[in-house]
């Protein structure tokens, strides 16, 4: 569990499903049945097409790096600096925001298009949500 005391997300009936999966050590996603496009974040009706039959899914949970900035300035948030900021683009299409754990902050260990995967870490202050960040993939 960390310590680390993040802003914690309020989850709402249209973002619940997506912290529950969190939970569950899943990473969900909503895919439109009319247009099968995916998205993120959570919404109650397709962004293409303004569809309102929504699908809710597990989503792989393997990401590549796209972009990131390191934070070399302290934030209780996020711990002890330097920490790494990024933008991820999952595998099925949709980019995240969120930041690279496991690894070395530096430039040397953050390589763009390297392969990431998804990892859930539990919040103290409440024990509920879990968020979550990404890691090198193994292997």
């Amino acid at each position: 569990m960390s310590e680390i005391q993040r802003p914690l997300p309020k989850p709402t009936p249209e973002t619940q499903h997506f912290w529950d999966g969190c939970k569950e050590g899943e990473l969900r996603l909503q895919r439109c049945s009319k247009c099968a496009e995916t998205w993120f974040p959570p919404r109650p009706f397709c962004p293409s097409c303004a569809c309102r039959e929504v699908e809710v899914y597990k989503a792989s949970g393997k990401a590549t790096l796209l972009s990131y900035v390191i934070s070399h300035r302290g934030h209780p948030g996020f711990g002890k600096e330097p920490y790494a900021i990024a933008v991820v683009e999952l595998e099925e299409g949709v980019k995240m925001m969120s930041n690279i754990v496991d690894c070395p902050q530096t430039p040397e260990a953050l390589v763009l298009d390297m392969p990431l995967e998804v990892t859930f870490e539990q919040q103290a202050r409440d024990e509920n949500i879990f968020i979550p960040l990404f890691k090198p993939a193994e292997g």
